[in-house]
């Protein structure tokens, strides 16, 4: 492999530069010479001409562009800051310098991403799934174009300054999990201002090897602290509105199945066809427990007096030490001990209750958050709990994924048209998200798992603040109080409830 390069990165110098190179200096005269000396945000300041003039060499490399070292570094910047005018002042860039500077990379053949990218503001929302920016609330500081441009370029660092803050963020995913092939990740460093009286870090230094020179599958290397594209809902909603445009002209998409038995990456259509396989599958029949349930509803040890509606194969039952006075459950009446182990007619039922109940969730200004823990229980219990409208589909998902992270447990978001199905095979332990969105965040569950997990999460401050209810032990009501609860939510259910005739 070659020989990585030195690189040096600073934040704002603001004209400071008898500061900054001294520093430089010393730096040099303690740990070696370095490659070059790249620099962030606001450099000028109000310095006089005359000392700039000392330092010039070169020329102007203008407001937006690529530069490729011999070395093969490949370094792409936008200069300023971001204005809605075109065209854009001289110090400010525009939206069209953002389409264009991704029109000149991403047209070049079998492009992967850059090696360094270089803004002065932060891009919007890198806060998202990651460890805390401090001060800084990254979901108003920034602009929303630099954000478009890093999830495009895919740059392996990108370096960024202007709000007197020094934040490294964890690395982030470049590829969607079980979607695409695994790609490099990228690493968002935000730097302070040269000589601040604070001794924020102002000065990064790093070693790398140029994406082209390096090998494939040491370039591919998930660090064990990464985590999802933070800038994931902002690329999807561009999706969504390309896709609009041009939905009429196209023809239905064909549904995609992941085969677990086949290398990453690669699909089979769902039109139910195997080679080698022509015979119909056997209908799933309930399982028979190793032992007593407290779930199977024929069974004694069934508590009776929290059910609220029966179905034809599943029914509905409010949840013993629930979370809140409507968190609810949604069980097969025979024994199953997972969704994956669902015959299609007991799978349509429970579809049916998922939309009804979320219907009578969003009649009370409500939205649900269900999931499944199949690790540790023998019987299928789909968990589902209200949150306040407000909290929005990213709000819930980043609460997962960041606490997971904590946790060191890998919570992938699956496709949003895809079931648990087509990624677990009946006997694997998983936990399972889905919103009412129909989002999904599944986790594969390899050794240990704590058992209160989903509960913790909804019941965090960054949910429904009810950290005192997150284990169900100590929630317990008297019989008498669940009976009531459960007639509440039965009287008020009825609208909805699809086990009632019409």
């Amino acid at each position: 492999m070659a020989a990585p390069l030195r690189v040096l990165a600073c934040g704002d110098a603001e004209g400071r530069l008898e500061a900054l190179f001294g520093r430089v200096r010393a730096i040099q005269d303690k740990s070696g010479r370095f490659d070059m000396l790249l620099c962030v945000g606001n450099f000028f300041g109000s310095t006089s001409d005359t000392e700039w003039t000392e330092y010039r060499t070169g020329a102007k490399k203008g407001r937006r562009g690529v530069f490729s070292s011999t070395s093969g570094l490949q370094i792409a910047y936008l200069s300023g800051t971001e204005s809605q005018d075109e065209p854009a002042p001289a110090y400010s860039f525009s939206s069209k310098d953002v389409t264009e500077l991704k029109t000149s990379l991403l047209s070049t053949p079998n492009f992967k991403g850059v090696d360094i990218l270089l803004t002065s503001p932060w891009p919007r929302d890198v806060g998202n799934f990651a460890n805390s920016p401090g001060k800084i609330n990254t979901k108003k500081c920034g602009s929303t174009l630099i954000s478009d441009l890093a999830a495009s370029l895919k740059p392996r660092y990108h370096f960024a300054a202007l709000e007197k803050a020094y934040y490294e963020r964890l690395p982030y995913r470049n590829h969607t999990v079980l979607q695409e092939t695994p790609q490099h990740v990228s690493r968002f460093i935000a730097l302070a201002d040269v000589g601040n009286t604070s001794k924020k870090k102002y000065l990064y230094a790093f070693s790398i090897v140029p994406m082209s020179l390096m090998d494939p599958a040491e370039l591919v290397k998930q660090p064990q602290d990464v985590t999802e594209n933070p800038y994931r809902k902002s690329q999807k909603e561009a999706q969504k509105t390309t896709k609009a445009l041009v939905c009429a002209e196209e023809e239905p998409a064909c549904q995609f199945f992941f085969d677990l038995n086949k290398h990453q990456g690669k699909k089979r259509p769902s039109d139910g066809k195997e080679r080698g396989n022509s015979q119909p599958k056997q209908a799933k029949t309930p399982s028979q427990p190793t032992g007593p349930c407290w779930f199977c509803l024929a069974s004694p040890e069934v508590e009776k007096h929290l059910v609220v509606s029966i179905g034809t194969h599943c029914y509905l039952a409010l949840a013993k030490g629930g979370l809140l006075p409507d968190h609810v459950l949604i069980l097969p009446i025979g024994h199953y001990q997972s969704v994956v182990d669902l015959s299609p007619e007991v799978m349509e039922e429970v579809t049916k209750y998922k939309s009804a109940l979320k219907e009578f969730f969003r009649s009370k200004g409500k939205r649900y958050v269900l999931f499944e823990r199949n690790y540790k229980s023998q019987h299928l219990q789909l968990q589902v709990i209200p949150v306040p409208l407000d909290c929005t589909s990213e709000d819930i998902k980043e609460s997962f994924i960041t606490q997971a992270q904590e946790q060191q447990i890998d919570l992938l978001e699956i496709p949003e048209h895809s079931d648990i199905t087509q990624v677990a095979r009946p006997g694997t332990p998983y936990f399972y998200v889905e919103l009412d969105t129909g989002e999904k965040l599944f986790h594969r569950i390899r050794r240990s798992f704590p058992l209160q997990f989903g509960r913790a999460v909804l019941a965090s401050p960054a949910l429904l603040a009810l950290p005192e209810r997150a284990d169900w032990r100590r929630c317990a009501a008297g019989r008498a109080e669940e009976a009531a609860q459960a007639r509440a939510f039965r009287r008020d259910f009825q609208p909805f409830d699809l086990a009632l005739p019409e």
